[in-house]
């Protein structure tokens, strides 16, 4: 009996220390850009906060495209704190953008994707069939 009772102690032990984890909650998951002209700054930053119990560690943030280049924080953010996700898009590519990027972390949801969206539009922004005129 008595060391079925000392299993049990460890078990709910364990579990309550398991059940203590980080949580990202983002202010917004997506980003739009709107209308951006060809080579006007590309930067944009991603908020977010750990609502869980314990320090949230992004391991890799990896972006869908060469042309968005992400970068997360490096030091882990404490419960209750917020932190920053900045995504430069190389604006001298002209067109729309849709892009994806992906957190991995220690949360709750260990994987989380963020988006960007909007159009570079170039000075040169005729239409293929005005071009032709």
């Amino acid at each position: 009996m008595r060391k079925i009772m000392m299993i049990l102690f460890i078990g709910f032990c364990s579990q309550s220390i398991l059940a203590q984890d980080a949580v990202i909650e983002f202010k917004s998951e997506v980003i739009d850009y709107g209308e951006v002209a060809k080579g006007s700054d590309g930067v944009r930053k991603f908020e977010f906060t750990n609502t869980g119990k314990a320090p949230l560690v992004i391991s890799k943030v990896y972006s869908s495209c060469g042309c968005t280049i992400p970068k997360k924080p490096e030091a882990p953010i404490a419960p209750g704190d917020s932190g920053i996700i900045e995504v430069k898009y190389d604006t001298n590519r002209c067109g729309p953008i849709r892009k994806t990027i992906t957190v991995y972390s220690n949360a709750t949801e260990s994987t989380k994707a963020i988006k960007i969206k909007g159009t570079v539009v170039c000075d040169d922004s005729k239409s293929v069939l005005e071009k032709k005129n």
